[in-house]
């Protein structure tokens, strides 16, 4: 098979950051301040217009780079209005090409700075009943524990924002980082390993060719 030779994530890290709860522990407590990028908040507003028209469930797709698992979700929950986001054009730019699927359920792809379009649907009061976040860039290296979502500023919104949650990664590290980083915010979650007979985004079937597994979280963050 042409793709089952992506490799495994190598890191310097055996087991949780050792400043993990350092890490989570101030962004919990800190209030986040970085100005909105204009070109975020034209996208959201966009959005946002269309989910306050919509009387239906709303569903994220975090980090959904082509799109194909924005599509595959839309199947999945037909009633709902899924928003499929990613900071890249290059990859957004793919979907219709590469990706397009049937017209089964309503999703929408759009272009966004999730640092600042979470911190919007905060603000806008969303209501996700679910919120995805599939295999998103794992940052293996040890110095780049900040770069992860969740030991991001950003983090404390992933939780405010509500919803059923799901974390999927390659890298066992990063869904247990992310488990332990809910804990301190008063969330029961736990890493799981994941298999399914199909995989749903391009990253989840390669890895799965190459014999790699998938590990995942799964929380209700509506209280």
């Amino acid at each position: 098979m042409a793709d089952a030779n992506s490799r495994s994530i190598t890191s310097n890290q055996t087991g949780l950051h050792e400043k993990l709860d350092e890490i989570v522990q101030k962004h919990l407590e800190a209030e986040f301040k970085k100005p909105i990028a204009e070109h975020t908040l034209k996208a959201f507003n966009e959005v946002n217009d269309k989910v306050q028209a919509f009387s239906g469930p709303i569903i994220l797709d975090s980090c959904c780079g082509v799109g194909e698992s924005t599509a595959n979700l839309a199947k999945r929950h037909p009633n709902a209005l899924v928003i499929g986001v990613d900071k890249s054009s290059h990859r957004l730019d793919k979907h219709d090409i590469e990706y397009k699927q049937s017209e089964h359920g309503q999703y929408i792809l759009v272009q966004a700075d999730l640092n600042d379009f979470w911190r919007l649907a905060v603000e806008a009061k969303w209501q996700p009943s679910h919120h995805y976040l599939l295999y998103p860039n794992p940052w293996p290296k040890s110095k780049h524990i900040q770069r992860r979502w969740h030991g991001a500023a950003v983090f404390p919104f992933i939780v405010k924002l509500g919803g059923v949650l799901e974390v999927r990664s390659n890298w066992s590290i990063y869904v247990e980082e992310f488990a332990r980083a809910l804990q301190l915010a008063g969330v029961d979650a736990a890493a799981e390993a994941y298999e399914s007979a199909q995989a749903i985004t391009p990253f989840e079937r390669k890895y799965w060719a190459s014999g790699q597994s998938s590990t995942r979280l799964v929380v209700s963050l509506t209280p």
